[in-house]
C-alpha cells in the first residue's frame, strides 16, 4: 500500500515515519540507542525512501537512490541528514527532474533534513578533486530503490586504485585538520562525541582507512576488534541521547548533558557527581581505544596501488592473500607497481604466489586483453625490471607465464664461452639494456637514445626473454626458439607488425654480431646488403640493442671497448644507407609486399581505389606502415577535396602518439603542422612526408605527449585536430599559437647549446637534395627550419627527425620544380637555415 495515498495529505508516510522516530526515541531514552537502534531506524527509512519512489513519476533515463555516509553506514542518528545520491545513468531531462520533484518534495514536507546529490553516471569517469568530503560519503555508497545494475556501474567507475589513494591522502590531512581544532587531545572535559579525537569520526576514519588498503588492518592492530566495536556502541548511545535531549543535531556532551546521559544510560552513584565520573571515564577509555587504532592504522596502512595491492614498509603486497590466490591475472599487477614505486614485492606476496603457481596455466595469467597489455607494459625496459623479474623467476611465475623459458631454467651449456646459465644469461641480458635506459656514461648515452626512439621497447624485452629457449636442447637455438616464441605470441594474441619483429629478433638476433665482428664493414656492399637484409631503421634500432645487451651478458671480458665501437659504426653506416636514399625509387605494380596489400584488402576499399593512392609514393611506404595503417590512410585520402583536411590521432604505443594528415598540397603544410604540434607542446619523433603526383600530401608524424595534455584533458584529443585542421586550411596563424610558449622557452633554455650545423647533398640520392641539419633541440625548431624550407621555394617529400639527448638530428630529402636543387639554390637555402637557426641560440 502507498506511503502517500491520494487524498491522504500523507498521512501515512508521517504515520510510518513518526512511527520509525518514535522507536528510536523509545530506544535512546533507555539509553539503548546504539548500533543496533540505529540500524532498524536505517531499514525504516530504507522502505520509506523505496516507497516514494515507486510513488515518484516515472524517470525516462535508468535511477538509481543511494545512501551516502552515516546513513550509508547505517548510523542514522535521530537528527542526522539523510544522506542520498541520485544517481541517473545519463542526461536528465524534464521528466528525471519530475521524479526528483516527486521523490524529495515528500521529504522536505516532512522536515526531514535530506543532503542530496544529482549526478550522472559519466561524471564519475573523473575523479572530482575539489570535494574530499563528498568523496569520503562515497565510500560508504548503498543502494536503497532504483536499478541495482545502474549502482554497481558507479562501483566500478569509483572503486579504483587512484581514487583510492587519493581519498587516502584527502582524509589524513582532513584528520590532522579536525585534530588541531581540538588542540590534538581526546581528553576534553567536554568532548564533541562526533568531531573530537578518539570520537566517531575518528572510529569511521579508522575503519575507511582499512577498507582502502587492508580489509585485515584492525586484526592486526593493539586493539581487539570487539573493543573497537563496543567503543563504537557506546559513543552511538550517548549521542543518541544528545540528540534526544537537544531535538537537533548536537553533538557535544556538555556538563549540562552529562548528568542527563549518566542518567539515561544506567551509571549507578548516589551523587550526580559520581554517575558522571563513572561515565567520563568510561568515554576517555573508549575513546583512548578509538584513538589507538586510529594511530595504529596510519602507521600501519599500506599505501593503495592497484586493485588489491598495497604499498607497506616491506615492499608491495596483497591485501587479501586469500582473495589474491584465487585470482592469478592480478599477480603480475604487483611486480608492475614494485617498478612503479622503486621498491620490491614483500616476501608475503612472493610466498602466496610460490604456493599457489603450479594450480594455473599460462592462459590464466593473461585471460584479457586488458591482462596481455598489463604484461607487456610490465616488459618496458625502466629501473628495476631485472629484479622484478628475477624474483618471479625464483618464485616461479616466470616460468608458469612463459612455460618455455622454464625449459631453460639452470640449464648448462658447455661451450667455455658462457658464463652463466642459460636463464641467468637471458635475465642479464635484460638488466644490460635495463641499464642502457637510465645511463649517463658517455660511451653508452649514444645506445641510449637509440633506445629512447624504439616506439616498443617492451618487444625487445620480449625478444631477448625469449632469444635462447630454444638451448633447451642442441639443435640450431635460434629456429628452436623462434619456433617456440611462435606459441608464446600466439597466446599473447600478438598479432601483424609487432608478431613478425619478434620472430624476426629471435631468429635474427646472431646475425648483426657476426656482421659487425667478422665481416669488413668498410666495405659498402656488406653495409648495402646488411641494409637490405634489415629493411627498416626500427628493426635496425632494436637489433642493435639486442646485439649489445646479448654479447654484453655473455660474460664480463666478452663485449671490449672495440667491439662496442664496431656494433656501433655498423648502426650508423647501415641507418645511412637505409635512410639517405629513402625515397628514391617508387612503389611499382610487382612491388614486394603490395600484391598481399591488395589481396587482404578490406571490404569497404577496392583494389582501384588502393592502387590510386599508393601510385608515386615511394616504395619504403610499404615497409614503414602496417597494412592496417596504410589501409586507414587509404579512407583519409577518400573524396578529398582542394578545401579540406582529413585529420586522425590515435595512441600507437605506451608513450607514442600518431598523427596523420591527408589534404593536397599547400603553401608551408609541413611547418605549419610541426608549428601546431608545438605549440601543444608535443615533441616530434618521427615525420614522413609523402606526395604522391597526383597532389595528394600524406603526413605522419610520430609525437610523445610530455606534459601529458592530451592525456589529463579529455577535450584535448578534439581540440588539437580543431586546430589543425583551423591552421592547415588557412583559417588560423599558428606564429601565434606559437609566440607565448616560445616566449616562455626561450627564456628557460639551458646554457647548454651548440652551434648548428646544415648540410645539403645532391650525390647520396638520385631524384632528392637531401639537407642535413643538427642543431640544438627546442621546441618550434622543425616549424622554423621547415618555413624556411618552404620560403625558398622548395618541397619537403621526407624528413626523418632524430634526437640525441640536447641535440636534434633532421634530415630533410626536397626538392625545387620537381628537381634537385643547384649549387646555388643549395647555398642560398643552407645560409637562410644557419641565419634562423643562429638566431635562435
Amino acid at each position: 500500500m502507498s506511503l502517500t495515498q491520494p487524498g491522504s495529505g500523507g498521512s501515512t508516510l508521517v504515520t510510518a515515519f513518526d512511527a520509525a522516530r518514535s522507536e528510536l526515541e523509545a530506544d535512546a531514552l533507555r539509553g539503548a540507542g546504539g548500533r543496533a537502534a540505529l540500524e532498524r531506524y536505517a531499514d525504516r527509512v530504507d522502505a520509506m525512501l523505496r516507497q516514494l519512489f515507486s510513488d515518484a513519476s516515472g524517470s525516462d533515463v535508468p535511477v538509481a537512490v543511494i545512501a551516502l555516509g552515516g546513513y550509508g553506514r547505517r548510523h542514522l542518528c535521530l537528527q542526522s541528514d539523510i544522506d542520498l545520491l541520485v544517481l541517473f545513468e545519463r542526461e536528465i531531462g524534464k521528466a528525471e527532474e519530475r521524479f526528483l520533484r516527486g521523490f524529495l518534495n515528500p521529504l522536505w514536507d516532512l522536515g526531514v533534513v535530506v543532503g542530496h546529490q544529482v549526478r550522472e553516471l559519466n561524471d564519475f569517469e573523473r575523479l572530482e578533486t575539489n570535494n574530499a568530503e563528498f568523496l569520503l560519503a562515497l565510500l560508504d555508497a548503498r543502494p536503497v530503490a532504483g536499478l541495482r545494475s545502474l549502482f554497481d556501474r558507479f562501483r566500478t567507475l569509483f572503486h579504483t586504485a587512484a581514487t583510492h589513494a587519493y581519498i587516502l591522502k584527502s582524509l589524513l590531512e582532513l584528520i590532522d585538520q579536525r585534530h588541531a581544532a581540538f588542540n590534538a587531545t581526546l581528553y576534553q572535559l567536554e568532548p564533541d562525541v562526533k568531531e573530537a579525537p578518539g570520537a566517531l569520526r575518528d572510529l569511521t576514519a579508522t575503519r575507511t582507512i582499512a577498507m582502502l588498503t587492508d580489509p585485515l588492518l584492525l586484526r592486526r592492530g593493539p586493539a581487539d576488534p570487539a573493543r573497537v566495536d563496543q567503543a563504537e556502541d557506546f559513543l552511538l548511545r550517548v549521542r543518541s541521547t544528545l540528540h534526544l535531549d537537544a531535538g537537533r543535531n548536537q553533538n557535544v556532551l556538555s556538563h549540562d548533558m552529562q548528568e542527563r546521559t549518566a542518567d539515561l544510560l544506567g551509571y549507578p552513584g548516589a551523587e550526580p557527581r559520581q554517575r558522571v565520573e563513572r561515565l567520563m571515564s568510561d568515554y576517555f577509555r573508549h575513546a583512548r581505544i578509538v584513538t589507538r587504532a586510529l594511530d595504529w592504522a596510519r602507521k600501519s596502512a599500506p599505501l593503495p596501488v592497484g586493485p588489491n595491492l598495497g604499498l607497506s614498509r616491506d615492499g608491495i603486497r596483497f591485501l587479501d592473500p586469500i582473495l589474491a590466490a584465487r585470482n592469478p591475472a592480478t599477480w603480475i599487477g604487483a611486480f608492475q607497481a614494485a617498478i612503479d614505486h622503486h621498491t620490491e614485492v614483500s616476501e608475503e606476496a612472493l610466498s602466496c604466489v610460490q604456493q599457489h603457481v603450479d594450480r594455473y596455466r599460462a592462459d590464466d595469467f593473461f585471460p584479457e586483453a586488458d591482462d596481455r597489455v598489463a604484461l607487456l607494459r610490465l616488459l618496458t625496459p625502466r629501473a628495476g625490471l631485472y629484479e622484478r623479474l628475477s624474483e618471479m623467476h625464483d618464485c616461479g611465475l616466470l616460468g608458469r607465464v612463459f612455460p618455455e623459458f622454464q625449459a631453460i631454467s639452470w640449464r648448462v651449456v658447455r661451450d667455455f664461452y658462457h658464463k652463466y646459465t642459460v636463464d641467468e644469461h637471458t635475465l642479464l641480458t635484460i638488466r644490460n639494456l635495463e641499464r642502457i635506459s637510465t645511463t649517463t656514461a658517455p660511451e653508452r648515452v649514444r645506445y641510449r637514445n637509440v633506445l629512447t626512439a624504439v616506439a616498443e621497447p617492451e618487444l625487445v624485452v620480449l625478444a631477448l626473454l625469449l632469444h635462447d629457449v630454444g638451448k633447451w636442447r642442441d639443435d640450431d637455438h635460434a629456429v628452436e626458439s623462434e619456433r617456440m616464441a611462435v606459441d608464446v605470441l600466439g597466446r599473447l594474441q600478438l598479432r601483424g607488425d609487432a608478431r613478425d619483429t619478434v620472430l624476426f629478433l629471435i631468429r635474427h638476433h646472431l646475425r648483426m654480431s657476426l656482421v659487425a665482428f667478422r665481416r669488413d664493414t668498410e666495405d659498402p656492399e656488406i653495409v648495402k646488403n646488411f641494409a637490405a637484409f634489415i629493411g627498416t631503421e626500427e628493426r635496425l634500432k632494436m637489433l642493435c640493442l639486442m646485439t649489445l645487451v646479448d654479447v654484453e651478458a655473455v660474460s664480463p671480458e666478452t663485449l671490449t671497448p672495440w667491439k662496442e665501437e664496431l656494433l656501433w659504426r655498423l648502426y650508423v653506416d647501415t641507418y645511412n644507407h637505409l635512410t639517405q636514399r629513402y625515397g628514391d625509387e617508387l612503389i611499382e605494380r610487382n612491388q614486394a609486399g603490395l600484391d598481399e596489400l591488395l589481396k587482404q584488402h578490406p571490404d569497404d576499399l577496392s583494389v582501384a581505389e588502393i592502387t590510386r593512392f599508393l601510385e608515386g609514393l615511394p616504395q619504403r611506404y610499404l615497409q614503414l606502415f602496417a597494412r592496417e595503417a596504410i589501409y586507414r590512410h587509404v579512407r583519409l585520402a577518400r573524396d578529398i577535396h582542394p578545401d579540406e583536411v582529413h585529420l586522425s590521432l590515435e595512441r600507437s604505443g605506451a608513450a607514442i602518439w600518431t598523427l596523420a594528415v591527408a589534404t593536397l598540397d599547400k603553401p608551408y603544410l609541413f611547418s605549419n603542422i610541426c608549428g601546431v604540434l608545438s605549440s601543444f607542446g608535443m615533441n616530434i619523433i618521427r615525420g614522413h612526408a609523402l606526395t604522391n603526383p597526383n597532389g595528394l600530401v600524406l603526413d605522419v608524424f610520430q609525437f610523445t605527449d610530455d606534459e601529458r595534455f592530451l592525456e589529463l584533458n579529455p577535450e584535448a584529443h578534439q581540440q588539437v585536430l580543431q586546430v589543425l585542421e583551423r591552421v592547415v586550411s588557412g583559417q588560423a596563424d599558428v606564429t601565434n599559437l606559437l609566440r607565448g610558449r616560445e616566449q616562455g622557452v626561450l627564456h628557460a633554455r639551458s646554457a647548454s647549446r651548440f652551434a648548428p650545423v646544415v648540410r645539403a647533398d645532391n650525390e647520396a640520392s638520385g631524384r632528392y637534395t637531401i639537407v642535413d641539419i643538427v642543431a640544438s633541440n627546442a621546441i618550434g625548431l622543425l616549424y622554423r627550419i621547415s618555413r624556411v624550407i618552404s620560403r625558398q621555394g622548395c618541397d619537403v617529400d621526407l624528413v626523418l627527425i632524430a634526437t640525441e639527448g640536447e641535440k636534434a638530428i633532421d634530415v630533410f630529402h626536397i626538392t625545387k620544380g620537381g628537381s634537385k636543387l643547384t649549387e646555388a639554390e643549395q647555398q642560398a637555402l643552407t645560409s637562410d637555415l644557419l641565419r634562423t637557426l643562429e638566431g635562435s641560440l
